[in-house]
């Protein structure tokens, strides 16, 4: 046979077999020897703390009562008051916990009876583990269901051995002398009861001292006295806290101010950070125009915030991160944790914002720019970016100058600058505007390299006969290309009118012509001078060079 003071498993169930089996086999076994029952005593009160009464009942060990028990009845106690007292049990320290008052114990089959019809409570003495549960003297015999008991595993129901309890009975057989009583209905009416109690107990705004029960990602539960209240993240400290875990711990006795009840769904919220001195109530030292260093805590599409203080966080707008190239994304610039020194932009404590710049802290670099950029001036730098119109140039910290595309080469046409230019390649550029009013700075590069006309011109002097191609005639005046990219001008206005003149005389004087050919034949020779070609495009035709001005880049040409 198993040992019926032992239980089955480690798991709590309900037994299969009546009170009166299972008492029949515990009788067998050794039995325990009941505690003497508490049928009440008067005690004295010796110590008021916080939340408890500290009572001698005459045992070595002092008896507590809840404080809320006095307070509820809007009575006062003191050291020295007589109390009339039950034990409850004992607690984790040692201490009795105590009721005041009497409850009464059944003496006999007719008071379990109107207990039972009553539905009252009743005490009991638990006087062993038994197989299913526990076996209590209630006056009888009684057996309580493990899962009856309150107890979550056998550890805790061994504990309960030789303790006073309160229990209901749920089962009554007087001719079988079979009495199944429930302690955990008891305490949950118990702890319902306390916790009404708490509620309305607790006001808004009060300060109060609790436990941390659990932590979550979010927050943690307090036990503020038989209630749980939560305390949410953001309201544990003035300081940015990430994770409750990182200031809070399971245990940690805590003062918090309760911010809201909520009646309806039964949620209490607290704070802790609400009993800190609130530090906007001094942000008016910050002083727009001064510098401040702080940390930054969270990086957003829009912005980055910085921790000046614990409490006070102050935001670099994306605007305010670079005097120079447009910031895509505040990541790009600074990352959380980063120690960084801003200038301050604007205060409203009223609204508790802070502005601040992070590129003013560097300085403009636009304020001396006329003194360190004179148009004309050669500088060098890296190429930045670029676009469909054009190439941007670093050519100091937070300063960018741009080179139209038009201004990148004289020799051919680019389609886009990307053809002849890289993001990073260091170049040389020649300043062609400075705007400080806009803040732009142009920059070009063809103005640095000498032109194929430049070099032609320093290479042939006026006089020199030389060969082209002509490209168009436009009046008296024909267009001529002398080279790639090297073009000079030549007037035809003489040759033109020559050449018309010639045609005037042919038509007036037919006989004279006819003497002219007359003469050819008879004499072999022709007397007529070749007339020179009419000039037109396409040709390609000798010229003698009129004029050089390398001023102008011009070449007047003549034709030979």
């Amino acid at each position: 046979m198993p040992n019926p003071e032992v239980p089955e498993s480690q798991a709590i169930h309900e037994p299969d077999e009546s009170f009166k089996d299972i008492l029949s086999q515990f009788e067998q076994s050794k039995s325990r020897k009941p505690a003497e029952a508490d049928k009440g005593r008067e005690g004295t009160v010796i110590a008021v703390t916080a939340d408890s009464v500290l009572v001698d009942i005459g045992f070595k060990t002092e008896g507590m009562l809840p404080l809320t028990a006095f307070q509820s009845a809007g009575e006062t106690v003191k050291p020295g008051d007589k109390l009339l007292v039950s034990i409850k049990g004992r607690d984790p320290e040692g201490y009795y916990e105590l009721v005041r008052g009497k409850i009464a114990r059944p003496k006999d089959w007719a008071s379990l009876e109107k207990a039972f019809a009553d539905k009252a409570t009743i005490v009991g003495t638990v006087t062993a583990v038994v197989k299913g549960g526990l076996s209590v003297d209630v006056g009888v015999r009684a057996f309580m269901p493990a899962s009856r008991s309150g107890a979550r595993d056998a550890a805790e129901m061994e504990k309960l051995v030789e303790q006073e309890i309160r229990c209901r009975i749920t089962k009554l057989d007087v001719t079988e002398e079979d009495v199944v009583v429930d302690r955990r209905v008891v305490t949950e009416e118990e702890e319902r009861a306390l916790k009404e109690h708490r509620y309305s107990e607790v006001k808004e705004g009060a300060t109060v001292h609790g436990t941390v029960r659990s932590l979550t990602d979010y927050g943690a539960f307090v036990d503020i006295g038989g209630v749980d209240a939560l305390l949410h993240v953001s309201d544990i400290s003035r300081s940015r806290v990430s994770k409750p875990a990182d200031v809070l711990s399971v245990g940690q006795e805590v003062d918090v101010k309760v911010l809201k009840i909520d009646s309806e769904k039964r949620r209490i919220s607290v704070g802790m950070k609400q009993l800190e001195p609130d530090p906007w109530d001094a942000a008016a030292k910050y002083k727009p125009g001064e510098r401040a260093r702080g940390t930054v805590t969270r990086v957003l599409d829009f912005g980055a915030f910085v921790e000046l203080e614990p409490g006070i966080e102050g935001l670099i707008h994306i605007s305010e991160m670079s005097w120079g190239k447009k910031v895509r994304t505040p990541g790009d610039v600074v990352k959380p944790g980063d120690a960084v020194e801003t200038v301050i932009l604007g205060v409203s404590p009223g609204e508790r914002r802070i502005s601040l710049g992070l590129k003013q802290a560097l300085g403009d670099p636009w304020a001396d720019a006329a003194q360190k950029f004179a148009v004309g001036a050669v500088i060098e730098g890296p190429v930045t970016s670029l676009t469909k119109f054009g190439a941007f140039v670093q050519v100091s910290e937070g300063l960018e100058g741009m080179i139209h595309i038009s201004d990148i080469s004289a020799e051919k046409r680019i389609n886009h600058p990307q053809d002849v230019l890289k993001v990073g390649q260091s170049i040389k550029v020649q300043i062609l505007e400075l705007d400080l009013e806009k803040r732009r700075l142009k920059l070009g590069i063809k103005q640095l390299l000498p032109s194929s006309i430049e070099e032609y011109i320093s290479e042939h002097h006026e006089g020199d006969a030389v060969s082209g191609r002509v490209m168009e005639v436009s009046g008296q005046q024909a267009r001529v290309e002398l080279g790639e990219g090297i073009h000079g001008a030549c007037r035809i206005a003489a040759e033109s009118a020559s050449k018309n003149e010639s045609r005037a005389e042919s038509k007036a004087d037919l006989s004279a012509l006819s003497s002219l050919l007359k003469a050819h034949w008879k004499g072999g020779s022709s007397t007529v001078a070749s007339k020179p070609e009419a000039v037109r495009a396409g040709q390609i035709r000798s010229f003698r060079i009129a004029k050089l001005d390398s001023t102008a880049k011009k070449i007047e040409l003549e034709l030979t």
